[in-house]
């Protein structure tokens, strides 16, 4: 099996995350205009309760199988890492069927007095596949990633993506006939669909080196007796406190769905007004935000392997300069996205998704885009410390205080759904800098002040450079001029970071195919 560097399985999967994000705004583009923004709330809203249920299956396990196999796979102990991965898997299955059978049987109920609005009830059945599917395809994740080989996790990301683009908008627009709750269905029955293909790709990937590393395996088999109850008791050692901080951010997700629309009924607003507008917000102007998350998505997902190894060692020395890097990369990838979408929010709502309107809410919310990004680094480093407790209790008062102003603020007519948003802002700040405080006051890790200023300055520069490339229209067509202006304005942002040495030749040196010319 081919094991990656810190960086090279990072850019692995920053390579598979660009593309499915950018793939990903296919339907985020084409199925508003196919459904509507109310039918986008119908499909957002079923979400938040699905991310409640795949918590409690997946939510600590694939971290810590990625963890212990990183461990067990560096002493090669194979054996251990084999009936870690079957432990896993038993556990997760048997979460995965239970839960199925539950939200089947409950359905009606849930769909008429929790979620609310009582026309998601086709949606919610047809995501009740993905529990078992998803469950299944995060341990097989956990394990290539323990083994620290991202290409098996990046490969089914991309097959998933595109199969889930083309069903959810064939079924959407196929069943749209048949009522606006029916194509909300359909272009969830898209996800599974996606779902099974991912998995089926991951699979083929394990057996595959299954077969190659049987010999391996066998020669230093013990007694599984021996084996699968220290295993299943440290999985669920590490597990169930990082379930708990993600079950924290899930529940918080989901009242925040409910908290929102019963605010924003409070506000005078009417059901189908909010639902549209919490679509608008969850299903269009997020994810924009999100885009950037696709590298500090892969630098998380490389750095708990990469920290628990170096932690098991006690080299103190390479877990700083493993952050220091994530850290970096996050803040210098993170800014332009924040510049461009704050300067250019109505242009670009209104070409990606026909709804010049809610411009106002991305341009609220760019600018704390910054704290998102530099987010799932330090996350990702109190659990590869074995502080995922830490984690929970900053996850949970950023919860508690979010849901405190979405009940306070979006039920006054005067803020409505930018309320909600509000209190979103808050909860990101505030959880960003807890992780923050933690990590300095665990391992004394903290970024240059100096480093922030000087990012701050580029981007500066970069916002004026684009504002007035975009004011003198060099040419008659729109998209093409914002395109310019942005492209114009990344790269002298780019030269700006190398001149003021927040990037060298050899950083660009690390990145797979590409840094070999700057070597």
């Amino acid at each position: 099996m081919t094991k990656q560097t810190f960086i090279k399985g990072a850019m692995i999967l920053l390579a598979a995350g660009i593309i499915n994000r950018l793939l990903g705004f296919v339907p985020r583009i084409v199925l508003p205009r196919i459904i509507g923004a109310e039918g986008v709330g119908l499909y957002q809203l079923s979400f938040p309760f699905l991310t409640v249920m795949l918590t409690i299956i997946t939510g600590g396990i694939p971290l810590a199988v990625a963890k212990w196999i990183a461990e067990a796979d560096s002493q090669g102990d194979s054996a251990r890492v084999k009936y870690i991965f079957r432990a896993a898997m038993g556990l997760v299955v048997t979460l995965g069927v239970v839960m199925t059978g539950a939200m089947l049987l409950f359905a009606p109920w849930i769909t008429t007095h929790v979620l609310p609005d009582t026309r998601v009830y086709q949606t919610f059945l047809a995501m009740t596949p993905i529990l078992l599917i998803s469950g299944i395809s995060a341990v097989y994740r956990g394990y290539f990633q323990g083994k620290q080989n991202m290409v098996p996790s990046a490969i089914s990301q991309i097959t998933e993506t595109i199969l889930r683009i083309i069903a959810s908008l064939a079924f959407a627009y196929v069943l749209l006939p048949l009522g606006l709750e029916w194509a909300a269905a359909g272009a969830m029955l898209g996800v599974v669909v996606g779902e099974v293909g991912g998995l089926a790709v991951i699979m083929w990937k394990y057996y595959r080196e299954k077969h190659r590393g049987k010999k391996a395996m066998a020669a230093q088999s013990p007694d599984p007796s021996k084996k699968r109850v220290p295993v299943l008791r440290r999985l669920l050692s590490l597990s169930i406190p990082v379930t708990g901080s993600r079950m924290v951010g899930s529940l918080s997700y989901l009242l925040e769905s409910i908290f929102t629309a019963r605010s924003l009924a409070a506000a005078g607003i009417a059901t189908g007004i909010a639902t549209a507008q919490y679509g608008a917000l969850q299903g269009m102007v997020i994810p924009l935000v999100l885009l950037p998350t696709a590298l500090t998505y892969s630098l998380a997902v490389s750095l708990v392997p990469s920290l628990s190894e170096a932690a098991a060692r006690g080299d103190r020395a390479l877990i700083h300069k493993r952050l220091h890097q994530s850290m970096r990369l996050a803040l210098v990838s993170g800014a332009p996205f924040v510049v461009v979408m704050a300067l250019f929010a109505e242009p670009l709502c209104r070409m990606l998704y026909n709804h010049a309107e809610i411009a106002p809410m991305l341009q609220l919310i760019a600018p704390v885009g910054i704290f998102i990004y530099l987010q799932a680094p330090l996350q990702a480093a109190l659990q590869a410390l074995d502080k995922p407790g830490t984690a929970l209790m900053n996850t949970l008062i950023g919860a508690v205080v979010k849901l405190f102003l979405i009940v306070q603020l979006a039920s006054d007519p005067e803020y409505g759904i930018y309320g909600a948003l509000i209190a979103i802002n808050v909860n990101i700040v505030l959880v960003t800098v807890l992780h923050g405080i933690s990590v300095l006051r665990f391992i004394g890790f903290h970024m240059k002040l100096f480093d922030f200023v000087k990012v701050g300055a580029a981007m500066v520069v970069m916002g004026a450079a684009a504002r007035f490339t975009m004011n003198q229209q060099p040419l008659s067509v729109e998209w093409i001029n914002l395109i310019l202006a942005c492209t114009a304005s990344v790269i002298l942002y780019l030269l700006l970071m190398i001149w003021m040495k927040i990037i060298d030749r050899y950083d660009v040196a690390r990145i797979p195919l590409l840094g070999r010319w700057f070597k």
